[in-house]
């Protein structure tokens, strides 16, 4: 356990709402949870759980790394509770709690292979400076049908009448209402979970949908979208839905992004990308020079699947370019217009499948690189430049991994010992994709054997 008691106040609320369990949770390098339960009771007495160092790096296949990258031994991690994000477990029938957690060593320091670490200590680094990251992430996700077939496609799910939406229904209302139960739910949840909402839209895709996330603290927020994005999937289940946040779930159909609205605050409150007469500041134009420089190191940690890549199409609002501009969607970094107390970096690269606390370190860490650095963006540019979009970032994920492997960004900003690990994680991964034979491949090799 941490050095933290448990503030009474947390003693009195479980023991009030009857809770049997408590689940001690933690992001793996996907973003799923992962963890131990513990009965209520021995949760408020202080029992100390641990699980092997290694869990944080589970592919997606479930197989992991060579022992060399978490020790030889397979030591174990302490699971240290962050008390102050102690929620109810809005989907469960019999009283639970969740706490998130994190990962400590056996010296006390937090391992830096869990992903909640690594934004923890990439914090520090702005803290040193007097500054808070201030973020907003935007979430978009499909709604489909039932589904328990891998080689079959994806469908919308059946509305009233029996109809399925075919996409192209943008900013409309009608599936919103006829959902209106799933949403509730939903809303429901993010209030027990004390998930502050913002915008919810219907996006371009067949049953596609994007809710937002009202800006605050780097670590807050990374902890809301983990939580929010557990809530989407539990609550479609338990009204016969499955929600996906795939970046790139149907052909020819909208992908989905998870884009990072950032800004620094320093201590006084002030808005460190503004000067104080409202113009831009030397750390705004840092910051966005910092992107262009390393975000393509480290696309593995915003695009980390080989489906993440196939969201980038030209035309479908997907800028795969660190072009930046004012109020400029065909770009990769977007400043929205606003006040100067609200300046902001909206970064457009991430995929929904990207773990939120890797993309906001990595995003924060680029950036604040190029503060430190002094480096100067490109110019910004004006007009549509989806046609214009040339190779400036790496196009599959064998690509990315082989960039962020060759340059130093990542060891740089994340410590060699995640770095390398995360790459063999993505390895295990590759290999077994690699192995697969695909639809397109029987389709139309197939007859040509």
């Amino acid at each position: 356990m941490s050095d933290a008691r448990m503030p009474a106040g947390r003693i009195e609320w479980l023991q009030q709402r009857k809770v049997r369990d408590v689940e001690l949770a933690f992001a793996d390098v996907h973003g799923f949870p992962r963890g131990k339960t513990l009965p209520a009771a021995a949760f408020i007495q202080g029992q100390a759980l641990r699980i092997a160092r290694a869990v944080p790096l589970q592919s997606c296949v479930g197989e992991f790394p060579d022992y060399s990258f978490y020790g030889e031994h397979d030591p174990d991690v302490t699971l240290a509770p962050d008390y102050a994000t102690l929620r109810p477990v809005p989907w469960a029938k019999t009283p639970r709690a969740m706490v998130i957690c994190d990962c400590v060593d056996h010296d006390g320091s937090l391992s830096p292979l869990a992903p909640r670490s690594v934004l923890k200590t990439l914090l520090q680094r702005y803290a040193a400076r007097g500054w808070t990251p201030i973020v907003a992430p935007e979430l978009e996700f499909y709604l489909f049908a039932a589904h328990g077939d891998p080689a079959a496609p994806f469908q919308a799910p059946p509305l009233a009448g029996g109809r399925r939406e075919a996409g192209f229904d943008a900013f409309g209302f009608s599936a919103l209402g006829e959902l209106e139960a799933f949403f509730d739910d939903l809303y429901l949840a993010c209030e027990q979970l004390e998930i502050a909402t913002d915008t919810c839209v219907h996006e371009m895709g067949p049953s596609q949908f994007e809710i937002n996330l009202k800006h605050g603290d780097a670590l807050k927020l990374a902890d809301d979208t983990f939580l929010f994005k557990t809530a989407l999937k539990q609550t479609a289940l338990r009204h016969g839905l499955n929600a996906v946040c795939m970046a790139k779930p149907l052909p020819g159909q909208p992908g989905s992004s998870m884009h990072l609205h950032q800004s620094i605050v320093d201590r006084q409150g002030r808005n460190a990308f503004s000067r104080e007469d409202g113009s831009e500041s030397p750390a705004f134009f840092g910051f966005i020079a910092g992107l262009q420089r390393y975000l393509p190191e480290l696309m593995p940690l915003f695009c980390p699947n080989p489906n993440s890549y196939r969201r980038f199409v030209k035309g479908m609002a997907a800028p795969v370019n660190l072009s930046w501009g004012l109020d400029n969607r065909s770009v990769g970094l977007r400043v929205p217009v606003s006040g100067p107390e609200a300046r902001r970096v909206e970064n457009r690269l991430p995929g929904c499948d990207a773990n939120p606390y890797l993309a906001l370190a990595a995003s924060l860490g680029a950036g604040l690189a190029g503060i430190e650095q002094g480096l100067t963006p490109d110019e910004a540019v004006r007009g549509n430049v989806f046609k214009q979009q040339s190779a400036s970032l790496p196009s599959t994920l064998d690509a990315a991994c082989g960039a962020m492997q060759a340059g130093a960004a990542a060891e740089s900003l994340f410590g060699a010992e995640f770095s390398r690990a995360y790459l063999a994680v993505k390895e295990v991964e590759l290999n077994d994709y690699h192995r697969q034979v695909t639809t397109w491949e029987r389709q139309y090799l197939g007859p040509l054997a």
